[in-house]
């Protein structure tokens, strides 16, 4: 079936899934402004209509992304730039200067972005990425200024040492929480082991004030052999980590092995188990630790098996898409697709997958300011995606 725009003739997506949708007004919240595009895919779906838009590209396996007060978007592209696309959705072709050096291998580069609350006075931008370091790579954390077109006095506020020496589990993902601190998922950069390692900042979720120090009222802050940036352990490869707007909690998920991929509510101090228990079992077949729970660990409130190779997540808190407020939104990889989990509390009581092999590999998921959903996918020629309600 085709729909004929005034742009031409657009192709309808199969969506897989069934959830509730209906068209709605396109009205922009004040200070909310949407990205503008030339046109899209439109998807009718139980008689409702949704638009799917690729907004910008092509972009090299982009990575994270950041809305700008006022319009526009930040994005980070894996080997090592960092892009700014404006409110028209035009992709500047010049990257931003200053972006620190990564180590651009395997899993390794620059990865998530992030902005602090006061960056509309402080301009400062926040990069996670693999840093080349001794014989190896650690994920490290730093900020610059967005000076123009390009980070002025960068400075590193974070190192996840010791380094490994493989291209896999660099995490990562940052997030504000509403006390101001900086959270940062670390994977266990595929030595299992060193996610239950106290004195190491592999397989965590770090806690850290923005410009580096180390909270006071961090879990481990003056026990011996304890890195003190730790918060939570245990925790194999988090590539989504996102604020629950409802009750401030962070939420994490991460890729298991084969099978057990999980999403979690992370606790002050609390282990979540890898690789003592896991839902998934080793790539060869072989079982990993215990079992799936035991004492002293915090069980997952989801899993995924078979894997979906989940990246990116939101928490969409807006009407204009009805029936999706309360939500939780994934990315995934391996399963090209883009989840939608509903909530009751702090439980899922239903998943949703659309857009499955329609647009490839789903990096990240954001809600803009707009309400709307913004997608990354992953690819040589990857690209920002926007999906919303239809007009007309």
């Amino acid at each position: 079936m085709r729909r004929r725009t005034l742009l031409g003739t657009l192709p309808t997506l199969a969506v897989f899934g069934s959830f509730a949708t209906s068209c709605g007004g396109m009205q922009v919240g004040v200070g909310a402004r949407a990205l503008a595009a030339e046109g899209g895919e439109r998807l009718r779906i139980d008689g409702s209509a949704l638009e799917l838009v690729r907004l910008a590209g092509p972009l090299e396996h982009p990575w994270g992304m950041a809305f700008l007060p006022g319009g526009g978007m930040l994005v980070t592209e894996r080997p090592g730039r960092l892009r700014l696309i404006d409110e028209a959705g035009r992709l500047d072709p010049r990257p931003i200067d200053g972006v620190p050096r990564v180590w651009a291998r395997g899993q390794g580069g620059l990865l998530d972005v992030a902005l602090p609350p006061d960056f509309a006075t402080s301009r400062l931008v926040y990069l996670a990425y693999a840093a080349p370091l001794g014989n190896g790579a650690a994920t490290r954390v730093a900020r610059g200024r967005l000076d123009g077109h390009r980070l002025a006095d960068l400075e590193v506020v974070l190192t996840a040492d010791p380094p490994g020496s493989g291209g896999r589990h660099f995490g990562s993902r940052l997030v504000f929480g509403r006390d101001g601190k900086l959270y940062v998922s670390t994977g266990d950069r595929g030595e299992m082991d060193r996610a239950q390692k106290l004195d190491d900042l592999a397989g965590t979720i770090l806690r850290i004030e923005p410009d580096g120090r180390i909270p006071d009222d961090n879990p481990f802050v003056g026990r011996a052999g304890v890195r003190p940036e730790i918060w939570a352990y245990g925790i194999r490869n988090a590539q989504g980590l996102a604020t629950n707007p409802w009750t401030g909690e962070l939420w994490e998920h991460e890729h298991g092995a084969r099978g057990g991929d999980e999403v979690n509510i992370i606790e002050k101090g609390a282990n979540y188990g890898w690789p003592l228990v896991t839902h998934g079992v080793d790539y060869s077949g072989l079982p990993i630790g215990r079992g799936k729970t035991m004492p002293g660990v915090v069980d997952p409130i989801w899993v995924w098996t078979p894997s979906i190779a989940p990246s990116g997540m939101a928490f969409y808190d807006s009407d204009r898409i009805p029936g999706w407020k309360g939500s939780l939104l994934v990315g995934a990889l391996a399963a090209q697709m883009l989840v939608r989990l509903e909530l009751d509390g702090r439980k899922v009581v239903k998943e949703h997958r659309l857009l499955q092999y329609e647009i490839g590999r789903i990096r990240d998921v954001r809600m803009g300011p707009d309400g709307l959903v913004y997608l990354l996918t992953d690819a040589v020629d990857g690209a920002l995606w926007r999906l919303g309600p239809a007009l007309g």
